[in-house]
């Protein structure tokens, strides 16, 4: 009998589907709160102001709202930086978010008290503004004229038009008529520049709706355009949103893939506006280690040079991925385990931490298991069991999921491997082979037969008979050989 003991690891407390959600025109988000409340009381380990000093636009206000409706320490410190945020811009509909939390949450604060000035100043200048270009626009598409050279003239400002009037609903938060904007614009484009500018515009604001498979489809449409002198950054901007589409559409394996495959050497001001090289650090490292083997993690992520210095800010990531390619899956889950309510404060991650830390952990088990072929129950406990609950109903459902090849036996309180009968499957698969060769004989010698009576054999698409590599097989030919020689003559078809 083998048996293992490894020690103990911390806690991995699931989180519940418990949601919380933002309505209105501003894209809507879910706060799912941990069954521990403690967690939400816990001081994460990074420090706001330079947190948050890694994002531009839209993202530094997601953030912030998602971290003081969701970390106690700093809701109070968040939620005032959010109305501070929102009050920089001119979409109003944040900063009634960012208010209506904190007004709440904080009600003695300065910033609870509602500015109905500065919402009445932003939106009538919101409603100038948009009146101004959709006048612009509008002048650009009655003065198009016969002339080529100023009818060219004319398109290519109301493409610029339609790029300004969108870039101004996405500023005030007016998602959909962005978009709306930016899909007329694409009508009118024709330069390689545009294309792409066109392209990632629709990709941003189709990622400020939470609308994944839209980012997917636009991202789509310029991976295909050429253009040499922004390759590099291209690429970047296209694996940095393809990276988190996938990831939020659950697709991990393909997420780890373009996220690993992100150039360093790109400034991070090309898609500050999205993520920051931590972020890209935790979402690849994260996705990598609950789809990949070791081999794989050992190749694409600890011997990716590119990738390595993204690791480099985060760098128990890069630990954790060490640790369980050597081997020790124990502190590999503790090291995560000391990250989840970091990562539980991220929007592109909150839905998906209990996932990929659920897959994470079965891939420990699994490996931990592995070598042996039976082990305790108690060494398993030891080494992976949880407070309050049973493992032992844990490897039920794996088991039960084809994820685990075993058997429990209760009685001796092991963990049994189910081994197969290497000479049971040998013969299997013999008698497979011969079967399948008689089939192929048999087939062969029906259309020798139909040849030799002078009949015309024509294929179809659904014929079932021997392939083409079966005439090429040596065996094959040695057949044909022996049946002219016995006196069957072949004749041309």
């Amino acid at each position: 009998m083998a048996s293992s003991s490894a020690p103990a690891d911390a806690p991995v407390q699931a989180a519940t589907a418990d949601e919380v959600l933002i309505t209105g025109s501003y894209p809507s988000f879910s706060f799912a709160p941990l069954a521990d409340p403690s967690c939400f009381a816990e001081l994460p380990k990074f420090d706001l102001d330079l947190y948050i000093q890694n994002y531009t636009g839209r993202t530094r206000f997601d953030r912030l709202l998602l971290i003081g409706k969701s970390c106690v320490p700093l809701r109070v410190e968040a939620l005032k930086a959010a109305v501070s945020e929102a009050k920089s811009g001119t979409d109003v509909s944040h900063y009634k978010h960012a208010w209506d939390a904190i007004r709440k949450l904080a009600p003695n604060e300065p910033e609870a008290a509602r500015d109905e000035a500065w919402i009445d100043a932003t939106e009538k200048s919101n409603k100038a503004e948009t009146q101004r270009l959709e006048s612009e626009l509008k002048g650009y598409k009655n003065n198009l004229i016969k002339e080529s050279i100023r009818v060219l003239l004319q398109i290519t400002h109301r493409a610029m038009g339609n790029e300004d009037l969108g870039r101004h609903f996405e500023t005030i938060g007016k998602l959909n008529e962005a978009s709306e904007a930016y899909s007329r614009m694409r009508q009118d484009v024709s330069t390689t520049k545009h294309i792409i500018d066109c392209g990632m515009h629709l990709a941003n604001v189709s990622l400020y709706r939470r609308d994944w498979n839209m980012v997917l489809t636009n991202i789509g449409k310029i991976t295909g355009v050429q253009s040499p002198d922004e390759e590099q950054t291209l690429q970047t901007f296209v694996r940095v949103m393809s990276g988190i589409a996938h990831l939020n559409l659950g697709s991990y394996l393909e997420s780890a893939r373009n996220l690993l495959l992100i150039d360093f050497a790109v400034p991070p001001t090309q898609y500050s506006h999205v993520a920051s090289p931590n972020d890209i650090a935790v979402y690849g490292g994260l996705a990598a280690l609950a789809t990949m083997d070791r081999a794989e993690l050992q190749r694409r992520v600890l011997e990716n040079q590119s990738f390595r210095t993204f690791l480099e800010h985060e760098p128990h990531i890069r630990k954790a991925v060490s640790l369980f390619v050597s081997g020790r899956y124990s502190s590999c889950l503790s090291i995560l385990e000391s990250y989840r309510c970091d990562y539980l404060l991220d929007v592109y991650m909150q839905k998906h931490v209990k996932d990929l830390y659920t897959r994470i952990r079965t891939k420990c088990i699994v490996q931990y298991f592995l070598p042996f072929s039976r082990i305790t129950l108690e060494s398993l406990e030891a080494a992976f069991g949880l407070p309050g609950q049973s493992l032992q109903d844990e490897l039920m459902e794996m088991i039960r999921n084809d994820f685990l090849n075993a058997r429990i036996d209760a009685r001796n309180q092991l963990l049994v491997a189910v081994q197969l009968d290497p000479r049971a499957e040998m013969q299997q698969k013999s008698l497979e082979t011969a079967n399948k060769y008689e089939r192929e004989a048999t087939e062969h010698l029906r259309r020798v037969g139909l040849i030799s009576a002078g009949l015309e054999v024509v294929s179809s698409k659904k014929e079932s008979g021997p392939a083409d590599q079966w005439f090429e097989d040596p065996r094959q030919l040695a057949l044909m050989e022996t049946m002219e020689a016995s006196g069957i003559e072949l004749q041309d078809a």
